[in-house]
């Protein structure tokens, strides 16, 4: 699961790094619990909440069977 999940988040690094930020996997934990960091404009951004849930969880609960939750480090 950790191949796909960096994979997947290879896809949606260049729209964050369009914005002047970045995420980078920390953890998967065994019931499904992927842990990232955001980086450079990312991080404290007001809108990372949303990009976190409506943009990263989202798009890796579609296409990763497993991944229950995607949060903050």
């Amino acid at each position: 699961m950790k191949k796909k999940v960096e994979a997947l988040l290879n896809d949606v690094r260049p729209k964050l790094q369009a914005d002047g930020g970045d995420v980078e996997l920390i953890d998967i934990s065994d019931d499904g619990i992927v842990k990232v960091k955001l980086l450079g404009a990312c991080n404290g951004c007001p809108m990372a909440r949303m990009t976190l849930k409506m943009g990263i969880e989202r798009y890796l609960k579609e296409k990763v069977p497993g991944v229950q939750e995607v949060v903050s480090v």
